[in-house]
């Protein structure tokens, strides 16, 4: 069974003696507090930064989800306000949970097929702590080139950092991280690990900026955590079967700018081929606008339904819709850890099935 849900999606196949190690090298009870551990974070975060070409004065997090980042950025970094820029269901939520904390915070609804404007962003001023853009919005196959990112960047005023969820993109997707100061991501795509872990990258100015606030009423503040990964640990016990599941796989897969390409040149074919296909077509239709890692394709309700049966009886597991999207819509993720065989199996399926 090869599965193309974009969450939790397909994990690589190493991971099963990953975990047969990490029982016999007794990583299930290892204490978090010890030399051991302290190394494995410092060799995990010295990996990362290598492997995806994270700048080398990024500090790195680890928390347990995207959701948590959420929550932490509202609790930490956002004494005032955050302007969120969002065209999906996630970009939206994040929106929803930061206005629960912060009430001033407002958001910009942009269409599937637009490239949002950065001259045109309305209600930021001097006391918008955080702008929140949603890289790769996993709902709806949508994503924000580099370009994009650049001209919202520069647009922001002296005091303002720009916050990128990049969930279904970072470790699949090459990014210039130095256009933005906190990117965050779960482990269950792109990583192709099992739920249970994110990752958080913050630029020295967001690190000086939540210094300065200094909120810590929190088990999870940013100030008390960054005070314990000076020294390679955390405030609290952390998943340390997910942060030994993450060391193994960043060290056995190739650097960021391979896997890039090879996402790209998949996510290419297929977009080729629905592009010419009659029956199923993307949902996004400005090329601009695609994503990369998740390819998302439109028809009728039930032959959406029909095509998600026929493929499982074939052992391709096709992810469903999202949202409002979900009766009329199908998701196809194309993460690293999801082999090419699959890909040639799954576009002879809908050659054969659905031409």
């Amino acid at each position: 069974m090869y599965t193309f849900n974009p969450g939790p999606s397909q994990v690589y196949p190493m991971v099963r003696q990953y975990l047969q190690d990490a029982f016999d090298e007794g990583w299930l009870s290892a204490q978090h507090r010890g030399e051991r551990f302290v190394q494995l974070m410092r060799q995990t975060i010295v990996e990362m930064k290598n492997k995806l070409n994270i700048p080398q004065d990024y500090t790195i997090f680890f928390m347990s989800s995207a959701t948590e980042c959420w929550e932490v950025l509202a609790q930490s970094l956002t004494p005032n306000k955050s302007l969120h820029l969002y065209n999906g269901a996630f970009g939206e939520k994040w929106f929803e949970y930061a206005k629960a904390l912060r009430p001033a915070s407002t958001g910009i609804k942009f269409g599937l097929d637009e490239v949002p404007d950065a001259s045109k962003l309305t209600g930021l001023d001097e006391t918008t702590d955080l702008v929140c853009i949603t890289q790769n919005e996993t709902s709806n196959a949508t994503q924000l080139r580099d370009g994009v990112i650049l001209n919202i960047y520069n647009r922001l005023p002296g005091n303002t950092l720009l916050a990128v969820d990049a969930t279904s993109s970072l470790a699949g997707v090459q990014m210039k991280y130095i256009k933005a100061d906190i990117w965050y991501a779960s482990v269950q795509k792109c990583f192709g690990l099992p739920a249970g872990l994110s990752v958080m990258l913050l630029s020295p100015r967001a690190v000086e900026r939540f210094r300065k606030i200094n909120e810590r009423s929190h088990y999870n503040s940013l100030t008390a955590q960054y005070e314990k990964m000076l020294n390679f640990q955390t405030t609290h016990t952390p998943n340390v079967l997910g942060i030994y599941l993450l060391s193994r796989t960043i060290h056995d897969r190739p650097h960021i700018k391979v896997t890039h390409q090879h996402l790209q040149d998949r996510a290419t074919k297929l977009y080729d081929y629905f592009d010419q296909a009659t029956q199923l077509k993307p949902l996004v239709q400005n090329p601009e606008t695609r994503s990369t890692t998740v390819i998302g394709l439109q028809g009728p309700a039930p032959l959406i339904d029909e095509v998600k049966r026929r493929a499982l009886a074939q052992g391709l597991q096709l992810g469903s819709g999202y949202g409002n999207w979900k009766p009329t819509t199908l998701r196809i993720a194309n993460f690293p850890a999801i082999p090419d065989a699959a890909f040639e199996q799954l576009v002879q399926f809908f050659a054969k099935e659905f031409a």
